[in-house]
């Protein structure tokens, strides 16, 4: 396989004009308001099909060369940055790019991003045991740990899908652990009477 086999897919859209991959880039970064590295961008921008890997490459080429787009570096690493115009040019010029590809670019940055926060905040371990699997999950906020839980898994499959469902969203995974905690009951038993003894 090509390396860049991977940045096509079955179910890409065609968003194959560069005019328009450039407005919706500079509006994607005009919205989503932070740094973010070529890599990042290039990943939000085609793992999810919206646009063609090769079309990307050149729109950012223009962008670079037209400087609507600059690289700064901060902290030893490079980031894009929007000039002036092309803020202005994103607001002015959005409607050229149809709103269903704006809300996807919109949601593949936001999901990479919290993905991006939930390997700071969480991390997830598999390791062999005598029989079977642990997988550790540790939940922090900042130099505070908030849970650090092991749950035992048969098989390593069983195991690396635990935390794979942890990692996916692991807010909602800290919640309803609490949840479930904090509305457990002790344990009644129902007695039932043996007969024919």
């Amino acid at each position: 396989m090509n390396s860049f086999d991977k940045y096509i897919t079955p179910g890409m859209m065609d968003l194959t004009d560069t005019y328009a991959v450039k407005i919706l880039i500079c509006y994607f970064l005009r919205q989503i308001n932070r740094p973010i590295t070529p890599l990042q961008l290039t990943e939000i921008a085609t793992d999810d099909g919206i646009v063609n890997y090769f079309v990307f490459t050149e729109a950012m080429n223009q962008l670079l060369e037209a400087k609507t787009i600059i690289l700064e570096e901060q902290d030893g690493e490079e980031y894009y940055v929007l000039t002036d115009k092309a803020k202005n040019g994103a607001e002015d010029f959005k409607k050229f790019v149809p709103q269903s590809f704006r809300n996807k670019i919109l949601s593949s940055g936001l999901k990479f991003f919290a993905k991006l926060k939930n390997r700071n905040d969480v991390k997830v371990s598999v390791s062999e045991r005598e029989r079977g699997f642990c997988v550790d999950a540790v939940c922090t906020d900042g130099g505070l740990t908030l849970m650090d839980l092991k749950l035992y898994a048969p098989d390593r499959e069983q195991a690396e899908l635990l935390s794979d469902k942890i990692l996916m969203n692991p807010a909602d995974f800290y919640a309803k652990v609490l949840d479930f905690a904090l509305e457990n009951e002790e344990y009644k038993p129902e007695p039932k009477e043996v007969s024919g003894l």
